[in-house]
């Protein structure tokens, strides 16, 4: 079951200056490599880079940055580095190679070197740890649907320990510091080390948080900003953890209007049946869980990561599913590794998510959202509200970059109308506040990944058309659905 759980919730003269940075320190190079085994693909080249732990105390101590690259074999077309992110906030060394298999277009590759980064805490950079048991980090990033008041309290008490391991580690010291504001200041930092005056960059899911942030503390050393299925305002704070359940209920629509056309899996001959059937089958298992060991809650995550590509493959692969659950038979094989470091994964991720923004701290807060919400969004509302380590966390070094609208006209956010994870309403939000400073492109389909990732080559063809020649639309835009296709990547992004 492990398997299945990981598959679902299982990255300097014209250096601007940050509140408390010196632009004096001069800016490192960085000296390229044979690449990790695991990191190791065609033309990808890896280095390092050592950037302050505080950028206030600049001379102070420092972490070690890990990235990667596919450099541009044209140099007559190339216009400089498309740093990356995938989200998460997850490691990213394999990002460029990710990209180039989902497509990246050859005028975008000639254009950038594509510049993939581990985070600050994550895989192959300066690592944090919790000291997650196997369990914990099996647990993931995503909260269980909480059945019952007493399942919040059963939650809190859980994740309240993990923030105790999180703060007595021997990683503590990076807790205040660990920070998207950080991570897009060192972002900067792998700008003057590459010697380049300006940096684009591509993010999606949490790494549309950190385009934001990026573009707002360098908006005169950031070029082209695309960000993809968008964060709210906030980052991942509260406010967008609930917002799964939101997620949920505008994606399902997709997936019951296809089941309901395809009477071989049996899961009901309209949507509203399959909708239904969705109830059954968590209610039944929230009695008697799968031999396998599938409760309710873990039903409804695995729905909810089903629901991440609407491609033909990933549908039919959570029909199985729901097929199997249904009626009492083996579920299907599930051959998807466990991500390498994976204590490195869930730790980093919430030394960032936790210390970007300050989250209630009474678990009654948690469990009224939960009643809300349970009633609000039924399907995934109970697991969206429910309550995270950052409950716990002590306060971040500093206060949260408010997202600006001052700056130049550089960001292109990308934006399905259905996405499970971050639904166009935390999109609207980060618009709202990017102002004249971004045009939103929307997609009408569904999924969690618009660019390369999603099924619309209107909306391919935008981005590529601004990363590759600068021609961002002046005004927000549409493109209208196309038909899915059978087979396409999925993007794996938190």
């Amino acid at each position: 079951m492990r398997r299945y759980v990981t598959a679902v919730l299982a990255a300097a003269a014209t250096m601007a200056v940050a509140p408390g940075v010196s632009a004096a320190t001069p800016a490192p190079t960085v000296t390229w490599a044979e690449c990790p085994a695991d990191v190791a693909a065609p033309d990808v080249e890896c280095g390092t880079l050592r950037v302050p732990l505080d950028y206030r105390d600049p001379g102070g101590r420092t972490i070690e940055l890990a990235i990667s690259r596919i450099a541009s074999k044209n140099p007559e077309k190339r216009r400089g580095v498309l740093l990356t992110n995938p989200g998460g906030p997850s490691e990213g060394l394999t990002f460029p190679a990710t990209l180039r298999l989902a497509g990246l277009p050859q005028e975008v590759r000639d254009s950038y070197d594509v510049i993939g980064i581990d985070p600050r805490g994550l895989g192959r950079s300066t690592p944090a740890t919790c000291d997650l048991t196997l369990e914990q980090q099996y647990a993931g990033s995503v909260p269980p649907y909480a059945v019952t008041p007493q399942d919040v309290l059963t939650r809190a008490e859980a994740v309240k320990k993990i923030a105790q391991q999180c703060t007595t580690s021997s990683t503590a010291y990076l807790l205040p510091h660990n920070t998207t504001a950080n991570i897009a200041r060192d972002l900067d930092r792998i700008r003057a080390a590459l010697g380049e005056r300006r940096a684009s960059f591509l993010g999606y899911s949490y790494g549309s948080y950190l385009g934001a942030v990026y573009a707002t503390l360098f908006p005169r050393t950031s070029d082209r900003v695309v960000i993809d299925s968008n964060l709210g305002a906030g980052g991942w704070d509260v406010e967008a953890g609930r917002l799964y359940g939101r997620g949920v209920e505008d994606t399902f629509p997709d997936f019951a209007k296809w089941a309901a056309a395809r009477p071989e899996f049996g899961l009901g001959g309209t949507p509203e049946a399959v909708r239904a059937k969705y109830f059954d089958i968590a209610g039944r298992l929230d009695g008697t869980p799968s031999p396998e060991g599938v409760t309710g809650p873990l039903f409804r995550a695995l729905t909810f990561g089903g629901l991440y590509s609407t491609t033909d493959r990933s549908f039919t692969a959570l029909a199985e599913v729901w097929r199997s659950l249904d009626t009492g038979a083996p579920l299907p094989p599930n051959d998807t590794p466990a991500p390498p470091r994976l204590d490195s994964l869930i730790s980093g991720r919430n030394y960032v998510v936790c210390g970007d923004s300050r989250w209630p701290t009474s678990v009654a807060t948690y469990q009224h959202n939960v009643a809300v919400d349970r009633v609000r969004h039924p399907m995934f509302g109970a697991a969206a509200a429910n309550v995270y380590p950052c409950a716990f966390w002590p306060d971040a070094a500093e206060k949260p970059v408010r997202i600006s609208d001052r700056g130049p006209r550089n960001v292109l956010m990308a934006q399905n109308d259905r996405d499970p994870a971050t639904p166009l309403a935390g999109a609207l939000s980060t618009r709202r506040a990017l102002g004249d400073r971004a045009a939103l492109l929307t997609v009408d389909q569904g999924g969690h990944g618009t660019y390369l990732f999603g099924t619309n080559a209107c909306a391919d063809d935008r981005v590529t058309e601004y990363l590759v020649g600068g021609q961002r639309p002046a005004h927000d835009v549409r493109c209208a659905a196309e038909a899915p296709r059978s087979e396409g990547p999925t993007l794996s992004i938190g």
